[in-house]
Parts: structure tokens; C-alpha cells; sequence
């Protein structure tokens, strides 16, 4: 007892704290250094001869009264020994401080430093014109690259460019497509923004949505371009937003930024009226929710009413949205109205008359990497209600509003609100960054490097480090298997939703394959994803299509690293093209297929239902609902309540159970219930299915509510409704 308690006296004092932190260990490898120190101090059997005596001189001085003996401070020397054993990076500190310094990234591309690059800033909202008159000089130039943040994009101006005559490759991360047929590289390149060259020079380069430099997940690919690309004239376009931060940013590397500012073409009106009902639905209308199960919700309830709808949301191929999208433009065509997520925001070229808010709110993660919910930002809201109207198209003014009237005052206060400005740009460590990180500390996982590559960075106001939790847990999935650190850097930067089981699962097929040296073949592929698949027949099947499509993705990803050992490219890309057809069907048929999940989910068959984003606790509890039956129904439309009115600071936890048959019975009329549907939380259908569960339950006495008496009087009740 006397021991723990000088322990503890060491560990509070400011002193100790303050000789840590000069020898490199900030509060938190302090406080960790200290706990393992306390733990092997308490738990072994015998510590060495000097720490002993020392630990007796201090005990016996702290008991007596005699300080001379011995102070806590002493304890500090051996603290440290036991520090570094379990923190090896104490001992090189210094080098390893000097490695992660990412103060001066204009310093990192030597080429693009060495020419005098001339920037110019096409800042304007959506619908303003501005990437075309970018497009225009980059299709004017002998040589150029343009930088999307989509495959969509990118390939919308691959083609363009090749019809007007001007050759043009595509690089995504997953395909090589050449212009000239003896496969020669063309002077023009359309790529997204993280395959960009900083090596090859150009006369233009294009640089879309640069606002994105901030994003918390992709930012430091756009940080990359804007200071790297070797380009005589660099073309930004995007927000007004971001004006500021590019001009500090091209400060640094002594180059001036041109500003020219567009206007948006066509008018955009905030209707004053919300639409309220499916049946007010028009051509040209466009319905936007932030979750599948609203997209499949609301395109049911639509073609429930006579009325066909194309469906667009994230997780679907690029091929597959280009359909649903030509679908909609078709004038010919009798689908007229659109459902969709915000992945409609940008790449997509769409005649959208009205966009109609399902709901404001959407799950997020932020800079810490914890998923919130919340209202959606100016910026997103701009960039979705700017689809309406689209200039060139049938429709020359275009209209927004909200599907709850409720809705509508806060969507025309976010619409008015002025976007925030962008503060600072995201950066990542580099692959050779972490190999001089590994040659320092060779016994470190490569999630422990990362960790402390991270927790040693210096960044100034103007940056800020990017989440690398995606990183981190393809690097914990794959420790186990022997890869070079090169090799295993790669993998963790493959492009794949952790949130899809099958996706990951393959992911660790591939890397146990090739840590094997054994090549990945297309039999192996057709064999572990059971190809050939058919048409889906329920939501289940088809959202495991999707995970497939994503695992050829990643195929064809792998395939541009590691050719050796990914060969059968060709043939991947062939049976892609064949599923994205057979996704296709499955989305023209997404009724049915909602119509067979619900048969199946009645019959005891619970359908999971994967999320482009995300999840919330609050929106995991909601969508129990959808999957569960019986008792736990109810109580999991509790727990989502309780999340909810626990994020407005209300906690519901001291109901009592039995409180909450009245609470059911007015959800489908009260203001939580619309408070839930308005925020995608819950259904219409998923209330209606509650109440008739939670009547029948009752009946049954499933729930055993109420006293013996009650249910008596509950039964004399019913005889006499009988009788």
C-alpha cells in the first residue's frame, strides 16, 4: 500500500511531468509509461536490486519522517528505462521529430518549385460555368491533366476531350485507358486527383472542386496537386470559400493567384411551400434522402402511385449510375422523377426541374473520426439544390424545397447562410516517411508507426493531418500476415468501405495469396466470389452484387501495383461489365426486390441493408426496428428514441417500460414520430408495422404489463367485446 501511494505521488507531481515531456513523452505516452511502470512495480515478483532499495529508502523515509532518505523523484531514472523499453522511439526522438515535420510541404515537390507556375482561381457556385472555361484553356493547351475528385468526372472529360478531336487518356486507381492505339502516352490526361503526376510537366493543369482540400478523409489529395503538379498554368475551380486559403497557400511558394468569379446561369428559387405529399410530385422532380432505406422507401411509395423512378445512391457502380441518369434525361423515357442520395452533388449530368429534400439532417464523420448526425451544411446544401436548372437543359430556372413543412424555414436559413471559409489543408504521411519510421523502430506495427507518426507531426495553422482510421484498420486486419512494409503500405491504401464484411474479408484473401508469392488468377477470383451470379431477387442479394462489383474494383486496383501478381485484369474488367448489367436489372426491379425482402423479413428472414455512410448509434438502433419482430421491436423504437432526445439533451432512460405502450400507440400521430420520419429515422411503413406487432403483443399478453388484476379484467374485457 505504501508503494502504490509514493507511486501515485510520482506520478502527480509537475517536476516528473516536465522531465517526461523534455525526453519526449507528451501527456499521453506519460500517462501510459506510467501505468505499464506502476503495473510491472505491483505485479512482479522481484524487481531489480537498485529499484528495491531505492523503493525501501523512500517508503522507510515517507513512514519515519525522514525525506533524506529517500524522495519519489528518485524513481524517475528507472520510469525512464522502463519507458523507452516499451516506447522504442525514446532514443531517437530527435530523428524521428525531424522526419514527421510537415511545416513545409511547398518543399516536398522540387520540381514544381523549380518553374514559376501562373494560378488561376474559377470560383463560383454550381451551374456557374466555371469548370468549363477552365475545360476550355485545358483543351486548348499542348499538353494537360485535368484532377476530379470522381471516376465519373474524370471520364466525362476523357471523353470530351477525345471528341473534340484533342487525344486524352483516363487514369483512375482502377483503369489504363489509353487514346492513341499503340498504347503511347497522350499529352492530355484526364485522372482523379489522387493519381495525379507530380513528376511529368504540363502546359495546364485543371483542378476541380478545391474546396474539398479540406475534407477530413481525402484533403491532402488536393494539398498534393495544388503545391505539386509540375503545370506552367494551374487552374483551380471551385467555392468562393476556398479563395483565401489557396492564396495563402500559393504565398508560400511565391506564386500570385488570379481570381475570376462567375454567377450562377440560370435562376434557382427556394419555393415557399413544402411538397408534403408523394402525390404533388411533378416531371423533372427529384427527391433527395440521405439513407438507403429511404431511397428504397420512397421509390416504392412512389411507384406505388403508377409513376416509374430512377435510382441513383452512392454504393451503385459508375455504370450503373450513368444509366439510371440517362434514364431520367430521356425525354422519351417514361420515368420522370429521380430518387437519390447527395451523390448526385457532382459527376452527374442531370435534368433535374424541383430537388426536393426528404430530410436536412445526415450522418458525417468528423475530423476525430466520430460519426455524428446533424443538420447538412450550406456548402452541401448549395451544391445538391444547384442541380436544379442545370444550364443547356429542358428545364431553365430551377426550384427547391423540402418534402416537411417543418423543414423548409431551416433550409432557407442554411441556403441563405454564407459558406464558412475554408481554413486548412489536409496532408498524409508518405510512403517514405513511414519506411524511415520503420528503420528507426523495426519491431513497430505499422499501426503503431502511423499512431506515432501522427502524435509526434508538426503542422502549422494552415494544414492539418489527415483521419487515417481506414488506414489503421486494414492495417490491424493485416498484421498478422508477413508482407514487406511497402507492400503492406499498399494494401492499407486500397479504396474499400470497411462497413462491407465481404469486401474486407477478400481483402485479407488477397493479401494471404500474395504473402504466398502465389499470383491472385481469374479462376481464383470467379472462385472465391462465386461468379458467374445472377440477377438479384431481394435488397439482400443485390447489395451483396455491390460488394462484388467493389472487390473486382479492388482487383483492378491491386492489379496497377502489384501486375505481377494480380495478371488477369482483362478478364476481371470483362465479368465487371456483365454484374454492372446485372446490377442494372436489379435497380430498374428495386420494387420487387423491396417487395421480396419485406415477404422474406415477415416470414422471419431479417435483411441486412448496407449504408453508402457512417452509421450513428442512433440510426443503427433505427434501423433494428426494420429487421427485428416481436418484443424486440419495441424495444429497440425505445432505445432509438431515447438515442434521439439524448442527442437534444433529453434523456429518456427513466421512463419505465411500462410507459411506453402509450408511447408507441401516439407515434404514428405525435411530434417525435415526425420529428423521426422527418430525419430518416423511421418509416411510415416501418410505424404502421410497429403498432399492429405492438396490438397483437398486447393481446397476447406478450409483454406481461400491468398487474394480475389488470390482465384479468383485461380478459373480462375482451369477453364481453366477443360476446
Amino acid at each position: 500500500g505504501e508503494v502504490l501511494k509514493n507511486l501515485n505521488k510520482f506520478y502527480k507531481r509537475k517536476e516528473i511531468q516536465r522531465l517526461g515531456a523534455e525526453n519526449g513523452l507528451d501527456a499521453r505516452l506519460f500517462h501510459q509509461a506510467f501505468i505499464s511502470f506502476r503495473k510491472y512495480i505491483m505485479e512482479s515478483t522481484s524487481v531489480s536490486a537498485d529499484l528495491h532499495i531505492i523503493l525501501n529508502d523512500i517508503c522507510c523515509g515517507a513512514g519515519k519522517g525522514f525525506v533524506l532518505l529517500g524522495h519519489v523523484d528518485d524513481l524517475f531514472p528507472f520510469f525512464l528505462r522502463h519507458a523507452k523499453q516499451i516506447f522504442p522511439m525514446l532514443d531517437c526522438m530527435d530523428d524521428l521529430r525531424k522526419i514527421s515535420d510537415l511545416r513545409l510541404p511547398p518543399n516536398w515537390y522540387p520540381d514544381a518549385r523549380a518553374i514559376q507556375r501562373k494560378i488561376i482561381f474559377h470560383a463560383g457556385p454550381t451551374n456557374s460555368g466555371k469548370t468549363y472555361h477552365a475545360i476550355q484553356r485545358f483543351l486548348s493547351a499542348k499538353s494537360g491533366i485535368y484532377c476530379g475528385p470522381l471516376k465519373l468526372l474524370a471520364h466525362e472529360i476523357f471523353q470530351k476531350s477525345n471528341d473534340a478531336n484533342v487525344p486524352c487518356d483516363l487514369v483512375t486507381g482502377e483503369e489504363r485507358v489509353f487514346a492513341n492505339e499503340d498504347a503511347r502516352q497522350a499529352p492530355h490526361v484526364a485522372c482523379t486527383i489522387e493519381m495525379c503526376s507530380t513528376n511529368t510537366p504540363y502546359e495546364v493543369a485543371v483542378i476541380d472542386e478545391i474546396q474539398m482540400i479540406r475534407d477530413p478523409a481525402r484533403g491532402w489529395a488536393w494539398t498534393r496537386a495544388l503545391l505539386g503538379l509540375c503545370a506552367e498554368e494551374i487552374h483551380v475551380c471551385g467555392e468562393p470559400a476556398a479563395i483565401d486559403l489557396v492564396t495563402e497557400l500559393m504565398y508560400t511558394t511565391g506564386e500570385e493567384v488570379e481570381v475570376r468569379n462567375y454567377k450562377r446561369l440560370t435562376p434557382l428559387t427556394v419555393l415557399d411551400y413544402a411538397l408534403e405529399s408523394l402525390d404533388n410530385l411533378r416531371p423533372g422532380d427529384c427527391i433527395v434522402c440521405f439513407s438507403k432505406n429511404d431511397i428504397y422507401s420512397v421509390s416504392r411509395q412512389i411507384e406505388a402511385r403508377g409513376l416509374e423512378c430512377a435510382v441513383i445512391y452512392g454504393s451503385l457502380p459508375p455504370g450503373t449510375k450513368l444509366e439510371q441518369a440517362k434514364k431520367f434525361n430521356d425525354p422519351d423515357d417514361p420515368c420522370k422523377i429521380l430518387v437519390a442520395t447527395d451523390a448526385i452533388g457532382m459527376g452527374l449530368n442531370l435534368c433535374i426541374r424541383r430537388i426536393i429534400f426528404n430530410s436536412i439532417v445526415k450522418p458525417t464523420v468528423n475530423e476525430k473520426g466520430e460519426k455524428e448526425i446533424d443538420s447538412i451544411t450550406t456548402s452541401q446544401a448549395l451544391q445538391i439544390a444547384g442541380r436544379a436548372g442545370r444550364f443547356g437543359s429542358s428545364f431553365k430556372e430551377g426550384e427547391v424545397t423540402t418534402m416537411h413543412r417543418e423543414d423548409l424555414a431551416q433550409l432557407k436559413g442554411i441556403l441563405s447562410d454564407a459558406v464558412p471559409p475554408v481554413k486548412a489543408a489536409g496532408l498524409h504521411p508518405t510512403p517514405e516517411q513511414i519506411e524511415m519510421f520503420a528503420y528507426h523502430l523495426p519491431d513497430a506495427t505499422l499501426s503503431n508507426l502511423i499512431d506515432i507518426f501522427v502524435s509526434l507531426s508538426q503542422v502549422d495553422g494552415m494544414y492539418f493531418v489527415c483521419n487515417i482510421d481506414d488506414f489503421k484498420f486494414l492495417a490491424d486486419m493485416i498484421q498478422h500476415i508477413p508482407l514487406n512494409l511497402r507492400s503492406r503500405y499498399v494494401f492499407c491504401t486500397a479504396p474499400l468501405n470497411r462497413k462491407e464484411p465481404f469486401v474486407c474479408t477478400t481483402l485479407l484473401k488477397f493479401a494471404r495469396q500474395f504473402s504466398r508469392n502465389e499470383p491472385l488468377t481469374f479462376d481464383w477470383l470467379c472462385r472465391h466470389t462465386k461468379w458467374p451470379l445472377a440477377a438479384p431477387k431481394n435488397i439482400k442479394e443485390l447489395v451483396h452484387l455491390e460488394a462484388v462489383h467493389d472487390v473486382f474494383d479492388l482487383y483492378l486496383w491491386l492489379s496497377y501495383r502489384f501486375m505481377d501478381m494480380f495478371p488477369d485484369a482483362a478478364l476481371v474488367r470483362d465479368i465487371q461489365k456483365k454484374l454492372d448489367d446485372i446490377i442494372q436489372i436489379g435497380v430498374c426491379n428495386i420494387t420487387k426486390l423491396i417487395r421480396a425482402s419485406q415477404s422474406a423479413a415477415a416470414a422471419g428472414t431479417a435483411e441486412v441493408v448496407s449504408e453508402d455512410f457512417p452509421l450513428s448509434s442512433t440510426q443503427k438502433d433505427a434501423r433494428v426496428l426494420s429487421d427485428q419482430h416481436g418484443a424486440a421491436s419495441t424495444d429497440a423504437l425505445s432505445v432509438a428514441v431515447e438515442a434521439a432526445a439524448l442527442r437534444r439533451g433529453k434523456s429518456s432512460r427513466g421512463s419505465r417500460l411500462g410507459g411506453r405502450q402509450e408511447e408507441l400507440k401516439s407515434y404514428g400521430r405525435g411530434s417525435l414520430a415526425n420529428r423521426l420520419l422527418r430525419e430518416g429515422l423511421l418509416t411510415q411503413e416501418m410505424l404502421r408495422q410497429l403498432e399492429s406487432e405492438w396490438q397483437d403483443q398486447h393481446r397476447n399478453g406478450r409483454y406481461g404489463f400491468g398487474s394480475k388484476r389488470d390482465d384479468q379484467h383485461s380478459s373480462k374485457e375482451t369477453r364481453k367485446k366477443r360476446k
